[in-house]
This record gives C-alpha cells, sequence and structure tokens, in this order.
C-alpha cells in the first residue's frame, strides 16, 4: 500500500492548486480504508527523498504540502514570467513588516513606528491579498483594529509557521528587508506551469512610489 500512497498523494498535490493538509489528503479515501496518520507521514517523507535531486521539491509550508520549483532556480524560472514579477515599495514593505514581527499591532502604532502616515490602501491591499487580516481589537478608547498576518502570507513568503521568519536583528534597514521579501517569494509548480502570484494592479502610495 506504501508505495500506491505515495503516487496517490504525488498526483493530489501535483493537481491541487493551493497546499494540501493532512486533513485534506485523508479525504481522498473511505474511512475503512483510510491509512493512519505514520502512513501519510512516511509516504510524504520517502516523497521528498524521491525529489531531493530534482528541480522540484515538495515543501509544507503553513496550509499543508505542495510542489514547487526550488530557490536555486528562481533566476532562470522568473524569466518566464518577467512581466508579472511584483514590486512593492517601501511603504508596503515597512508596513507588512512591522505586522509580521510585531502582531498584534495597531495602524496607529505602526504609523508611531513608521513616523508617517499609512496610505489607506497600503492596509487594504494586503487585506485583499489575503496577507494580513484584524484579529482583535485593542482595549483602549476607539478599540482600535489589531492586525495580524495570515497563513496565506505564510505560504506566500514559504513558511511553515512565523518562527521560520529571518532573525530581525540580522536585516539592519528596510530597504534590505525589502529585497530579502522579494527573494523569497516562490515559484510554485503545478501540473502544468510554473508561475508566480498575480499581481492585483498597481496603485500609488504616499511617497510618490507604487506598489501593488
Amino acid at each position: 500500500m506504501n508505495e500506491s500512497l505515495k503516487n496517490i498523494i504525488e498526483a493530489a498535490i501535483m493537481s491541487a492548486e493551493t497546499p494540501l493538509s493532512l486533513n485534506d489528503l485523508r479525504k481522498l479515501f473511505d474511512e475503512i480504508e483510510c491509512p493512519d496518520t505514520l502512513a501519510f507521514q512516511t509516504a510524504l517523507a520517502e516523497l521528498a527523498e524521491d525529489y531531493k535531486d530534482r528541480g522540484i521539491e515538495l515543501k509544507e509550508v503553513a496550509s499543508g504540502f505542495r510542489f514547487q520549483a526550488r530557490q536555486e532556480y528562481a533566476a532562470w524560472l522568473t524569466k518566464m514570467n518577467a512581466d508579472r514579477v511584483a514590486r512593492y515599495s517601501r511603504s508596503f514593505l515597512e508596513t507588512l513588516v512591522l505586522v509580521a514581527y510585531r502582531q498584534p499591532i495597531t495602524r496607529g502604532e505602526i504609523e508611531d513606528i513608521r513616523g508617517v502616515a499609512v496610505n489607506t490602501n497600503v492596509i487594504k491591499t494586503l487585506i485583499e491579498r489575503e496577507w494580513i487580516k484584524v484579529v482583535g481589537h485593542r482595549d483602549v478608547p476607539g478599540k482600535p483594529e489589531l492586525l495580524g498576518t495570515t497563513k496565506t502570507f505564510l505560504d506566500y513568503f514559504n513558511l511553515k509557521s512565523l518562527e521560520q521568519l529571518p532573525d530581525l536583528s540580522e536585516i539592519t534597514n528596510l530597504d534590505v528587508r525589502g529585497a530579502e521579501a522579494e527573494r523569497q517569494l516562490e515559484l510554485q509548480v503545478d501540473n502544468h506551469l510554473v508561475h508566480s502570484t498575480e499581481s492585483n494592479g498597481v496603485v500609488s502610495d504616499e511617497e510618490g512610489k507604487q506598489y501593488v
């Protein structure tokens, strides 16, 4: 059953548009014939081993498992979609970095740290991309919204959890943070193409720059 299970998992993950969790994989089987957790884990480990010397890898991110191009080949693969590579402004990246590392955080707290007002479109775009969400309200007058990151954010930046974020003390300035964030954009592999996440259009921020 193990080889068959491995092939089924491989086909399912390769065909899926989003990462598949263990629960998603269990749904492929009838309750009676469903393998146990150890069998799934063993098959996934063997599948990852099968791809260790290939151009693609089996990667576990926050939402589950997916096949994706290895990072070392990104320089070549991005040329396939050069017109779709997202470019982010300093304002956009600073806001995202602060939410990721200081969450839960309010918009006012972000503005206090940055020293300038946060453009409404920056927050709106981050929420529309499902990279951040409202996770609560600060218990102060006005009850400002608390912002935090999402599983979609972790998936997009190839992270399984927030603990895998690079140590902020190792990144000396926000320009470098922006470059690091962009470097981590993953090219995902499905059953017929290598693609990157499409942009949602371009707008201008308060600094006159553009962000996606």
